[in-house]
């Protein structure tokens, strides 16, 4: 399975919503720790002081571009 590193929503890649493993996000107080791919969808989930919870669900019918991690070990 790959890692999703980036996800923007939206029906064009500019004026998309951007979402990036590691960015901060809710005024800097959580930092976006993984962006998994569900049967509907995608759910992006947030981390603060060791606690991940879901933040986010985009639905299959918004239009989506996702960036994979790619690893060159």
């Amino acid at each position: 399975m790959n890692e999703i590193r980036k996800i923007a929503v939206g029906p064009d890649y500019k004026n998309a919503m951007h979402y990036e493993v590691g960015q901060a996000v809710i005024r800097g107080n959580y930092i976006i720790h993984s962006i998994e791919e569900c049967n509907d969808g995608y759910i992006v989930r947030i981390v603060q002081d060791n606690i991940v919870v879901n933040w986010k669900k985009v639905n299959l019918q918004m239009p989506v571009h996702i960036e994979y991690n790619i690893n060159y070990d």
